[in-house]
């Protein structure tokens, strides 16, 4: 099941866990003040000061680990791939992070013996509930069960969808009501006989949720009256569109219409959101410049030392309505790469890269150089990443709706770039546009937030570099 936090879609049984185990570090502050005193007195615990503020940061703390290192991912299962190395991961770097703010903070420090005892409690509850609670979603617990009207190609896609990986257990479906005379492209086996009304059957079925499939609604093909009758009986009813984009943080192109993006909730834009991003934009942008000005050197040495050439690049990118800007990066290809005149798309194992432009651009760092394309105002920190003249005006003429992502500024990171590799075909730009879509539709302040704590899981573990 899904809720929709600020317009951007989020799934409810992490939010479940993320409060669960933030109520587990909170009250381990507690458990261990106590324990750790046992059958002392009250002006023991007294000597400690208050905890509330303590617990706070504690759990804050912890949190954001476990938000970075990607603990609560959709993907994440307890038990695959390096599950249990991040989650002790995630401890030892809490410890760490927590004795340098105390360090900083003296006046928050809680004595070693609490901070260790709280610790020690939280990982063993926080590994029990994350037992539990992916046991009781791996048998499938809490999915909506969902039936489709219609069963054309369109809908079909909700099959294939229901059995990828990408589903996480969010669904299950049931199967598909054929509502028109128009063709059949999904499984027989997957058809539910209409032989009764939908309520009916969404009741025979135990349905949580009836999607709309049906393109042409016009004509009798599309019956409201049944729709509307399980709306009342408080069944949710959702076009093809939305469960798309609900489902997959995307805008589906194929599903997608004029009308649909005309009315629907989104692609909205205020002076006040302007305002509260720019402002965002710079503190971030001056920030991240301070922290990273020892990188900036090492790498702009390492990038002189090691090829022949300027150690930044500029390259002309397409921005907020298409307007065009040089963008900055550090060099991380030799300076003929494109020496026979023609842009190219960057390829698995590109040639052209130098040795040290491989690793700036496995870590993302040839991007810092942007933090300027962001306080000149060109760009901002998040948004739809800006590409190269010749290729839009390809993209434009093959892909529809494609200038919609030039409504807003580009960005040094995206919602595309956590969600989907390096593109390097026309196919992966398609894929990517919808992600980007999904963006310009949604943003706020929250998910900018987001997509900045993913892209801090991409640039330690590499995802998506070229």
């Amino acid at each position: 099941m899904k809720i929709r936090v600020f317009r951007h879609y989020l799934d409810a049984p992490t939010w479940i866990l993320a409060l669960l185990e933030g109520a587990v570090f909170f009250g381990s502050v507690y458990a261990a003040a106590h324990l750790r005193y046992l059958g002392g007195t009250a002006e023991n615990l007294n000597e400690l000061g208050p905890l509330y503020g303590r617990a706070i940061v504690i759990t804050a703390t912890m949190l954001t680990i476990f938000l970075v290192l990607g603990l609560y991912n959709a993907e994440f299962r307890w038990g695959e791939r390096n599950s249990y190395f991040l989650h002790g991961v995630s401890f030892v770097l809490g410890f760490a992070a927590l004795t340098v703010i105390f360090y900083v903070v003296p006046h928050l420090f809680l004595g070693r013996g609490v901070l260790g005892i709280s610790l020690v409690i939280a990982f063993a509850a926080v590994t029990a509930i994350r037992v539990l609670f992916f046991v009781v979603l791996g048998g499938g617990a809490g999915r909506r069960r969902v039936i489709v009207l219609g069963t054309g190609s369109r809908p079909a896609k909700i099959a294939e969808l229901a059995k990828s990986k990408d589903n996480h257990n969010r669904f299950a479906l049931v199967g598909f009501v054929r509502a028109d005379d128009h063709e059949i492209e999904v499984d027989p086996e997957q058809l539910v006989p209409n032989n009764a009304p939908l309520l009916a059957l969404a009741r025979q079925n135990r349905v949580d949720e009836v999607v709309v499939g049906i393109r042409q609604r016009r004509g009798g093909t599309l019956n409201m009256k049944d729709l509307l009758e399980c709306r009342m009986e408080g069944i949710h009813v959702v076009d093809l569109s939305t469960f798309f984009e609900r489902e997959t943080g995307k805008v589906q192109l194929e599903s997608l219409n004029p009308s649909w993006m005309v009315f629907s909730d989104g692609f909205n834009r205020s002076n006040i959101r302007t305002t509260v991003k720019r402002v965002f934009d710079i503190a971030v942008s001056a920030s991240l410049l301070l922290l990273t000005f020892p990188v900036f050197l090492l790498t702009a040495l390492a990038v002189r030392l090691t090829s022949n050439g300027p150690v930044f690049y500029r390259q002309t990118r397409v921005g907020e309505c298409g307007q065009n800007f040089d963008i900055l990066k550090f060099r991380s290809m030799r300076v003929d790469a494109e020496k026979e005149g023609a842009p190219q798309w960057a390829s698995q194992k590109d040639s052209r890269v130098t040795p040290i432009g491989r690793f700036i651009r496995k870590v993302r760092i040839d991007e810092l150089p942007q933090v300027f394309n962001v306080l000149k105002g060109d760009m901002s920190f998040v948004g739809p990443r800006p590409e190269r003249p010749f290729f839009v005006n390809q993209l434009i003429s093959k892909i529809p709706y494609y200038s919609a992502r030039h409504a807003v500024k580009p960005g040094i990171t995206g919602w595309a770039q956590i969600c989907y590799p390096y593109g390097s075909s026309i196919e992966d730009a398609k894929e990517k546009l919808q992600y980007d879509l999904y963006y310009v539709k949604n943003h706020t302040l929250f998910l900018d937030l987001i997509i900045m704590f993913q892209t801090a899981q991409v640039v330690l573990f590499g995802r998506g570099a070229r």
